[in-house]
């Protein structure tokens, strides 16, 4: 069984990874086994699955130290699934590994330009990890958008100069998912609340299958 990984990522902080690498394993783990990994030395993934009431829909596992493709395959063979939430600097060996581990790298920037071009080292580290990994696919997904309001001009020029492509697929600025933080849970745990939610992390899981 070839377990699918996948990265996210970004060497910004505040961007929502913890948040989009929680829920993405959540709803991966509708499907089949998956297991969420925390590259951070911080630990947030695995501080936020700590604090819920029942288990987290996937298991939470920590990395400290350096490992490669092979020991990350070896180690966590018996699933189908492998979510990897890196730390927020691209100089780090975790977040280099990776790239260089991942078959899709999946980046969330917030819907500004600023927070964007902050993020500029990343397409030339994602085109350097292809010289050995050269399958790795990487996508732009958009987060905490503003409900009714349209993605400015500026952003859209952004986009362009960043040369990468973007999920149709986006998040919103939610307070369930703050809320989901601080109770230990998915969205996939809270019920008809969360429904809006849930239908973001589905269409960014489904169009990422299928690309």
């Amino acid at each position: 069984m070839a377990t699918h990984v996948t990265a996210v990522i970004n060497q910004k902080g505040g961007a929502g990874k913890t948040t989009l690498a929680m829920n993405l394993a959540a709803g991966l783990a509708q499907r089949q086994q998956t297991v969420l990994v925390d590259l951070d030395p911080q630990g947030s993934a695995r501080q936020w699955a700590s604090m819920g009431s029942e288990p987290y829909p996937a298991p939470v596992k920590q990395i400290v130290g350096r490992w490669d493709t092979a020991t990350l395959h070896k180690n966590y063979k018996g699933y189908h699934h492998l979510v990897l939430d890196c730390p927020p600097s691209l100089d780090s060996h975790a977040s280099q590994a990776a790239l260089r581990a991942c078959d899709v790298a999946l980046i969330p920037v917030l819907p500004s330009p600023v927070d964007l071009w902050a993020s500029l080292r990343l397409p030339d580290e994602i085109e350097a990890a292809r010289k050995e990994n050269p399958g790795l696919r990487a996508f732009i997904v958009l987060n905490q958008l503003e409900p009714k309001s349209a993605i400015s001009s500026a952003m859209h020029h952004a986009l362009a100069d960043f040369g990468m492509p973007v999920l149709e697929a986006t998040m919103r600025r939610r307070a369930i998912y703050r809320g989901a933080a601080l109770e230990g849970v998915s969205v996939y745990q809270l019920g008809s609340r969360a429904a809006p939610a849930v239908a973001e992390i589905e269409a960014i899981i489904n169009e990422v299958l299928a690309s």
